[in-house]
């Protein structure tokens, strides 16, 4: 995938997750037609295992309402606010455990999945980086380099 401008690093935050600002670039990407094709079939809470639905599910909201709620516009730390209104705050330790596990998604996920990275870095031309997650592989796909947003590994 080329650049995408507007659209974030999964390791990005908002408050104390990551992903979730990505999601909502999507959405507004999304609503002005300037989101690739290839990245609308993972849009929405349908797929399971797709990040949009499993950071939903964390959120215990329907993909649809946060859309609604997104587009009306605000802030990204305004519409996490109201998805933690409507879902339920999630403690500190919860949402560790959620960065953790997005962060470290397709590192010994098993061998469907992790299979399933070897093969998009093998198809996306990205053989030889230092790839080992799936938000590496964004990262790398989108012209990023991981390790700069991902600070506190270059240390």
């Amino acid at each position: 995938m080329p650049h995408v401008p507007n659209l974030r690093s999964p390791y990005a935050k908002v408050g104390r997750l990551v992903y979730f600002g990505r999601m909502l670039d999507k959405i507004r990407l999304h609503s002005r037609g300037r989101l690739p094709a290839d990245y609308v079939e993972n849009l929405g809470d349908k797929t399971p295992g797709m990040f949009d639905t499993r950071c939903c599910a964390f959120l215990r909201i329907p993909y649809d309402d946060l859309r609604r709620r997104t587009l009306r516009g605000g802030t990204d730390e305004a519409v996490l606010e109201w998805a933690e209104r409507r879902g339920g705050r999630r403690t500190d330790e919860e949402c560790a455990v959620w960065n953790g596990f997005m962060m470290k998604r397709g590192w010994r996920d098993g061998a469907a999945i992790t299979q399933r990275l070897r093969r998009r870095i093998k198809e996306g031309g990205l053989v030889g980086k230092k790839i080992e997650t799936y938000f590496d592989f964004i990262d790398f796909d989108e012209g990023r380099d991981p390790l700069s947003a991902r600070s506190w590994e270059a240390v």
